[in-house]
Order: structure tokens, then sequence, then C-alpha cells
């Protein structure tokens, strides 16, 4: 891992990380399909002290709008191993929600392969475990209206932006790569990850129950939980995951993992 620190790199990719040398812990936070870091721009202050939250920008949204997305999650990998390289010189964790949980999954095996390293916990929110094979046809190359349709039946998309129709022009864009991310992806069997993995899933979600989450077991050789909340598919502002996820990563700082 590299020592040095190419700060236009990653101000560009974590343009809300409130950089804290004193922190014990790095805590990336990967977002759904369509949205971008400011979904978790206010963690800092809800979570550990001797935690800097690192929530990610992703390509294509914010300020880098003008960026195009990505539609290959190996693409996206290969680039986020860059970008993240320098601050992996410390403990880290993994939060990803929805698709921001398969994109966690796989960059924790990527870094393996490079560096030898693990996060010291991976945090799967509202996502399948990735050896479920999909249960529905991709929709990500459908007409514009059919593909709003098939995002409003699938619950997988903020309702509030989906009825905004000037914001809908400049997202379908962002969403048809997310949701080709998530489409295009393969599995491919693993050795499992040796850190511990907590699920977490919304009593209501339409989208991923609980067995979807309880199947991200069979991914680590380490410790396993699994935590239901309140809500549909984006519980994750409901105030118990903030404190779910505090519990957790107070623990993962005082166990050393």
């Amino acid at each position: 891992m590299s020592q040095s620190t190419n700060a236009g790199a990653v101000d560009r990719w974590i343009p809300f990380r409130k950089s804290d040398p004193k922190a014990q812990l790095r805590l990336f936070c990967f977002p759904y399909a369509g949205a971008g870091a400011l979904i978790f721009h206010k963690w800092s202050d809800a979570l550990p002290r001797e935690v800097e939250v690192c929530p990610i920008q992703l390509p294509g949204r914010g300020a880098r709008l003008t960026e195009p997305p990505f539609t290959k999650l190996s693409c996206l990998i290969e680039a986020l191993v860059r970008a993240l390289d320098p601050l992996l010189d410390k403990p880290f964790a993994f939060f990803g929600h929805s698709l921001g949980a398969l994109i966690g999954f796989e960059l924790a095996r990527e870094i393996r392969r490079q560096y030898g390293v693990h996060p010291v916990r991976l945090f799967a929110s509202a996502g399948s475990a990735p050896q479920i094979p999909h249960r529905t046809p991709p929709i990500h190359t459908l007409p514009d209206n059919e593909f709003l349709a098939e995002l409003r039946r699938l619950n997988g998309t903020p309702r509030e932006l989906l009825d905004h129709e000037e914001l809908m022009e400049v997202m379908l864009p962002i969403l048809r790569a997310d949701f080709a991310l998530y489409e295009t992806y393969l599995y491919s069997t693993e050795p499992l990850l040796n850190c511990p993995i907590s699920a977490f899933g919304g009593l209501l979600d339409r989208r991923v129950n609980e067995s979807d989450l309880e199947a991200w077991r069979s991914q680590t050789s380490a410790s396993f939980s699994l935590r239901m909340f309140p809500g549909d598919h984006f519980f994750l502002n409901e105030p118990l995951v903030l404190q779910a996820l505090s519990q957790e990563l107070q623990s993962s700082l005082q166990s050393g993992r």
C-alpha cells in the first residue's frame, strides 16, 4: 500500500471526509443506486469519535456530475483500489447500502488480492448476498418510460426522486449505469473473507428479505450478525441504524477487529 497521498484524488472520491490523524479506524461508506456521498455526510457526528467517516462519491454525481458513471463493477473496483490506496494505512471498515453492499464486498476481495489485508468488518445493508442469482430480468437497457415504471415497481429508488421530473432527467443516465453495475455482475467463488460481516435489513423491504441477508453468513470465516430495522428498503435513516453501527464499530475498536 502506498504511503503517499494524492490529495486531489482522495478529495474527489471522498469530498465530505473530515481528516483526523487521531482516528483509529476509517469507515468507507458506499451509497445505493443513484445516490451520492451526501447521504452519509452527517454520520461523523453520530459515530464514535475514533472513527473517521469516509463517504464515497462515485462519478456522475455531486461535484463529479460531468464524469461518466461506471457501468462495469470490475472497472469501478479497480478505480476505487487506486483511489483509496493511501487511506488503507490504518484499520478500516466498509459499509454499503443496497448496491453499495455489493461494491463493499468486491472491494474487500480485491484489496485482499492486492495487499493481503481485510477490513475489520463489512456492513452489508439492504443488499442480497452476492451469490444469490438475479430474480428479475435486467432493466438498465429499457426505454425511459419502461425503465421508470420498473424503478417504481422495484421500490429500489427513493419515491421523492422518481416524482421529480427535472431531477430525473439528470439522474436517469446515473441510475441506468448503477443498475448496469448490478445487473451485469457475475459472482465468482473465492476463499471466504476473514472478517466479520454484519448484515442490516428493513422489516418492510419487499426487495431484499431476511433470507437474502442471512445468506451473507456463507461469505465469511469469521463471525456474522443480522439485524432487522423498522422501515422498507430505505431504512437507512432510522436512528436505530446508527446506534447499531456505533455499537459494532466500538466492538471492533475494542477487540482490534
